[in-house]
């Protein structure tokens, strides 16, 4: 599973009940089966971003006589990441919800960044403070994205195939 989208949809069920909603002609239906697809979505992106925001990152010890000192930055980077993190709901088309992490959001130097905080091995290596000639290796809970959406996945699945079943009674 890759870092930056996770979609919950019932595709065929999820499209059949996109073409009735339609047929139906029923706008309203449609905003609920819309609003309620996204709340049971919405729990997902807030923990996202909560575990971004909390993912713990560690340095390797530095070496004797090596200096140190404040970030040259102030953008904090998880917090950025988290902002990213966006859900968006479809009712036509593919319909379902998705949660991903918006590039578009994020400054130019870190738009691969989820992934490699993601990455397998949890290592992030990077220059320090930009300069090529020194690099330093750091580390984090690898897979985060994975365990997280792999923990939300039997509540969406219930909740979404209860506003099948729901909107479907009504369509019916």
């Amino acid at each position: 599973m890759a870092v930056g989208s996770i979609q919950i949809t019932g595709t065929g069920q999820l499209i059949e009940l996109s073409r009735r909603l339609h047929a139906a002609g029923g706008p309203r239906l449609k905003q609920n089966f819309a609003r309620r697809i996204r709340r049971a979505a919405e729990p997902l992106r807030t923990d996202m971003q909560q575990t971004i925001r909390s993912l713990p990152i560690s340095a390797e010890p530095r070496r004797a006589g090596s200096r140190g000192g404040p970030s040259p930055t102030s953008r904090p980077l998880r917090a950025t990441i988290a902002e990213a993190v966006r859900l968006s709901v479809r009712t036509s088309g593919n319909p379902g919800a998705r949660v991903w992490v918006d590039r578009a959001a994020l400054p130019s130097d870190l738009k691969n960044m989820p992934w490699v905080l993601n990455s397998s091995n949890g290592r992030v290596r990077h220059p320090v403070f930009g300069n090529k000639k020194r690099w330093v290796n750091q580390w984090t809970t690898p897979l985060w994205w994975d365990k997280t959406v792999r923990a939300h996945q039997p509540r969406m699945r219930a909740e979404v195939e209860r506003v099948l079943t729901d909107v479907r009674r009504q369509i019916t």
